[in-house]
């Protein structure tokens, strides 16, 4: 068999894909909902081909398939309609106000919320962090690069000082900034345990410290240093 041969399962998929996504987009252009055999003339698709892509869209949630009622006897005819699509900006504000929530409960109700919050951050580091295997060191280097690339992901936007020793992290956005105006002793706190776990998870040789937050509106940054009776290698 042919290098042609083997990819063209490959390619008749990513046609389908293509078909059922230009099927779905006319369907959320068209609120009132679309028939099988109009929406065959505009994707320019054979009705049973549209009606396994309809099929399959239903089957996933995305498009509800509607009889519409008739006087005649016959079957009925079936139009299609998009799901709604999920308010992102509201369920934005929903987390928001869970966080706001838990962060001001634990602020109020757990004698130490500072030390409950870095905890329950350093658990999350650890999840959040590659586990390494056994016996496996880890440099400075190393470290520091799994470190931004995770507060990366989280969404801090991070990079690391130019000047030396190169002991901080310069952290220009803080995507729970509302939470940390309001209860920057619990929010700050996870920040730290996150950055300690990630690290602990890497049996790096260095930690996080401490956060300076809001050193600038927009700027915080968070202090490494030596983890104790950790011993790591540096890359070379």
């Amino acid at each position: 068999m042919d290098e042609t041969s083997d990819r063209q399962p490959f390619r008749e998929a990513t046609r389908a894909g293509v078909s059922r996504l230009r099927i779905l987009q006319l369907l959320r252009d068209s609120p009132g909902g679309l028939g099988v055999h109009h929406l065959g003339e505009r994707v320019g698709l054979h009705a049973n081909t549209v009606r396994f892509h309809l099929d399959r869209l239903v089957a996933e949630g995305l498009v509800l398939r509607h009889a519409e009622a008739r006087m005649e006897p016959g079957r009925p005819r079936l139009s299609f309609t998009a799901t709604a699509r999920p308010d992102t900006e509201r369920d934005q504000r929903s987390y928001r106000l869970l966080a706001e929530i838990l962060a001001g409960y634990i602020a109020d109700a757990v004698p130490d919320a500072a030390g409950a919050a870095t905890e329950a951050g350093r658990t999350w580091g650890r999840y959040l962090t590659e586990r390494r295997t056994p016996y496996r060191t880890t440099s400075e280097e190393e470290a520091v690069t799994e470190l931004l690339r995770t507060l990366d992901e989280v969404g801090f936007a991070p990079e690391l000082s130019q000047n030396e020793p190169y002991d901080k992290v310069l952290m220009r956005h803080c995507p729970f900034l509302e939470v940390a105006e309001a209860h920057r002793e619990v929010a700050c706190s996870v920040h730290v345990g996150l950055m300690q776990g990630v690290l602990a998870e890497l049996r790096a040789p260095i930690t996080a410290d401490r956060l300076q937050p809001f050193v600038e509106p927009s700027l915080c940054i968070a202090h490494l240093a030596k983890a104790a009776g950790r011993r790591g290698t540096r890359a070379t």
